[in-house]
């Protein structure tokens, strides 16, 4: 039975955790999917490379604003999807092929389940037991509780972010099923690529989770762009003709569509229920998650996790954090670094949803500190009212900024041209404790960038003085 000194299981932001201060150690990565993980391979950067032809489609349509005229533009689907796997996938190959040329580290292309205390058995038969393990399995998309919706089926047409990017032809029309990042993300996509798509949504706005306004806005926006069928679910789907006729329950009753192709993007799994990870004593949480403590420890003795798998956020930023963490406290544990542990005590968490417009934020939204009892201030600065806002001829972007009575920013909120870079400075605001005050009037803004945006938001809180 081999025995390693380190396990990692998951080849994505798990791959990063062999830092100099670990060098040597006799580790084992065991991985079933594309090496990589999930942002690499199936997720951010493949999907943002796709929104940028999208974004490209949609500026041209939208350059009559600007006394600009285009034609129609003509899209090769092929030439899109093999310049981006074309890059990606060189990386992924080569990342496995590093890994397996190193003599410290071995590599098992297969699923590991916790059979005990750091004990792993493979899907090959083999076993293996570990001084220590850090899990770092990520998360999986899920499907509806509908007959030929339960899970992809990309041979016909049914889709989840997993194989949607790499269809051989672009469909003529295309249900995306959900409301959240992906769902929007991929909307955006493929109605800017030319696809006539519907995007179905059980709530009364798209991306629910944000800022009211901000959704609403998203929701108006994307609903000018394509077909939009909200507080709506799909309730059967009939396979017909080569495509899929849905049955869609809705405000005023049951409709069906037809369409050729179906994304499902209602969601996904942390995947511990994969590992057994309660068969290594392993807590979870009720939603499936891998219980951490701040230094990333799980409940079982040396065994640690990351990302997806026990994070709420879902993001990679934050999976590139925390293996920042364990990777500490790894060599704390070792004895190759002096302590004390580190402690994953990063906040705000920003996140962004690369639509069209951009959505970006952080920290709660107005409704949530109302219920909270938060006293906070408010300002809503709009895009079209500054100077580069003028020049987009905008009339959709805002931003809206929550702070404390005395100036210390507790969240941010943008829908616009960009949002998910001119959120940084209050993201770097928050982060650093710096005031409304400091940050607006202690700097030049360069004038006329749209980061003015942040600035004129800042000066108009209504603070204490």
């Amino acid at each position: 039975m081999p025995h390693h000194d380190l396990v990692i299981i998951g080849s994505g932001s798990g791959n990063s955790l062999l830092t100099p201060d670990l060098a040597r150690l006799d580790v084992a990565i065991v991985e079933k999917g594309v090496f990589g993980g999930t942002c690499l391979n199936v997720g951010c950067i493949p999907t943002k490379m796709f929104v940028m032809p999208a974004d490209r489609v949609v500026e041209a349509d939208d350059a009559s604003r600007l006394g600009v005229d285009f034609p129609a533009p003509s899209v090769d689907w092929p030439a899109i999807r093999d310049r981006i796997f074309g890059r990606i996938d060189p990386i992924s190959r080569g990342g496995e092929e590093y890994r397996r040329g190193q003599d410290h580290v071995t590599l098992y292309r297969t699923r590991a389940r916790f059979v005990g205390e750091r004990r792993l058995a493979l899907d090959t038969g083999e076993e293996l037991t570990a001084d220590r393990v850090v899990v770092a399995a990520g998360s999986r998309a899920v499907g509806l509780p509908v007959e030929h919706l339960e899970g992809p089926d990309p041979e016909r047409g049914i889709h989840t972010s997993d194989t949607v990017m790499r269809m051989d032809t672009l469909p003529e029309r295309m249900v995306m099923i959900g409301g959240g990042y992906v769902a929007c993300e991929m909307s955006h996509v493929f109605a800017g690529l030319g696809v006539q798509v519907t995007q179905v949504q059980r709530s009364s706005r798209l991306l629910m989770n944000e800022e009211e306004a901000v959704s609403q806005t998203y929701t108006d926006v994307a609903s000018g762009r394509y077909d939009v069928r909200l507080r709506s679910t799909v309730t059967s789907a009939t396979p017909v003709d080569g495509g899929w006729l849905l049955e869609i329950a809705g405000p005023d009753g049951s409709s069906t569509l037809e369409t050729d192709a179906v994304l499902l993007a209602v969601g996904r799994r942390p995947n511990a229920d994969l590992v057994d990870a309660v068969d290594g004593g392993i807590d979870t949480h009720p939603d499936g998650r891998i219980v951490v403590d701040s230094q990333q420890r799980t409940s079982a003795e040396r065994v640690w996790a990351l990302g997806d798998v026990s994070s709420e956020w879902q993001l990679k930023h934050v999976a590139n954090h925390d293996a920042k963490v364990v990777a500490h406290n790894l060599a704390v544990d070792l004895g190759r670094v002096p302590g004390p542990p580190q402690h994953n005590d990063l906040f705000p968490v920003p996140h962004a949803v690369f639509g069209n417009p951009q959505v970006a934020s952080f920290g709660p939204t107005a409704r949530e500190l109302e219920a909270d009892g938060t006293p906070y201030v408010t300002y809503t600065q709009q895009v079209g009212d500054v100077a580069y806002g003028w020049a987009l001829e905008d009339e959709v972007g805002h931003l809206t900024v929550h702070a404390s009575p005395d100036g210390h920013l507790l969240a941010a909120h943008m829908v616009g041209h960009q949002a998910s870079s001119i959120i940084q400075p209050l993201v770097q605001a928050a982060s650093l404790g710096q005031t409304a005050a400091e940050v607006a009037r202690g700097q030049y803004w360069i004038h006329p960038a749209l980061a003015e945006v942040v600035e004129n938001a800042l000066l108009g809180l209504p603070l204490e003085h």
